[in-house]
């Protein structure tokens, strides 16, 4: 497993890392055989775990701690924050009162006294970026987190941000997390040339298309199946566009001696913006099938014949971007007088 710094925290990381939402209620809602994966990736030379509040509503959190509890400092140990834990307003979102909260109950779920990296899960439109960073910057200086990053933020607010904590003099985003994967481009296009030039470490996820670069011929069962069913539906225009691309994308991991999934993780891995690409398994085998796309190289070839199947900078399907949607465009009402 190759080690990268990530962005400018200093912090060493394995360039493949576990995401945990597939850890509980939402995924395996078996405790043991949960941790039992979490333990096989960290013997594996995996280093990063990342989970969230939100995954089965705090259970991830609990079962992850439960894993690490005897390996906490050989574990870099990223939560998140901001999405809805509850009916009330005030339990979501990037608030001083809510980051107040919501940090204390990550870290009593987790077992743990401090963070090393705390991630605003969405961009919250509703409070200033400047509330934001200075709540952030208390939890650094109270040492209860080590850095602090954002998900999903386009590039715009990535900038927006930066601008921000230099106005403030408060700290600052370090890393941005974002889907990324073959069928799924658009981060190419911003999103990685602003991390670049900002020394953000970025953390990818949902390599696998949320089942598509899986190998799996039923989608059905996919976890984003009954929430976007038009997105899996082979007959619709996105489905068939998808069919079409992975067809090819079997032929060309079969010509390279590949699995559909690792020529797909390895794809992630490839760009330079890149530091580490979660992978989010709800079982053994699928942790065991993955792994060693932490030891192929593609060449170039390989990439190139890719870039000819699903252009640089594209996305087969916009929906894929979930939340990311900016409230000007999603909500009608803010468009009208």
């Amino acid at each position: 497993m190759q080690r990268r710094i990530l962005g400018a925290t200093g912090i060493s990381v394995s360039d493949v890392a576990l995401g945990a939402m597939m850890f509980g209620a939402m995924g395996n809602p078996d405790h043991d055989d949960s941790v039992r994966i979490i333990q096989r990736a960290l013997d594996g030379g995996i280093n990063l775990i990342d989970t969230a509040d939100v995954y089965s509503a705090g259970e991830s959190e609990e079962i992850v701690g439960t894993a690490i509890r005897t390996r906490r400092d050989d574990v870099v140990l990223a939560s998140k924050f901001g999405l809805p834990m509850g009916a009330d307003p005030n339990q979501h979102g990037a608030s001083r009162r809510w980051i107040v909260q919501s940090v204390e109950k990550s870290l009593r779920r987790l077992g743990t006294d401090h963070l090393d990296l705390y991630q605003l899960h969405r961009p919250d439109h509703d409070t200033d970026p400047g509330e934001t960073l200075s709540a952030l910057s208390d939890l650094v200086q109270a040492g209860k987190i080590l850095a602090f990053g954002s998900s999903m933020f386009p590039a715009e607010s990535i900038v927006e941000a930066q601008w921000a904590a230099e106005r403030r003099r408060t700290h600052r985003f370090l890393t941005e997390q974002c889907m990324y994967s073959i069928l799924t481009r658009r981060a190419e296009a911003s999103v990685f040339p602003v991390a670049q030039r900002y020394d953000l470490g970025v953390l990818t996820f949902s390599p696998l298309n949320s089942g598509w670069l899986s190998g799996r011929a039923n989608l059905a069962s996919s976890h984003r199946a009954s929430t976007r069913p038009s997105s899996y539906d082979p007959s619709s225009p996105t489905g068939q566009a998808k069919t079409a691309a992975v067809a090819k994308l079997t032929a060309l991991a079969d010509e390279a001696g590949l699995r559909l999934p690792q020529l797909a993780t390895a794809f992630v891995r490839a760009h330079p913006a890149v530091t580490s690409v979660l992978v989010g398994p709800r079982t053994q085998e699928q942790l065991d099938s993955l792994l060693p796309a932490a030891e192929i190289d593609l060449s170039a070839e390989i990439l190139d014949r890719i870039d000819e199947i699903v252009a640089p900078g594209t996305e087969l399907d916009p929906t894929d971007n979930y939340n990311a949607t900016p409230p000007a465009i999603e909500h009608a009402h803010l468009r009208r007088r």
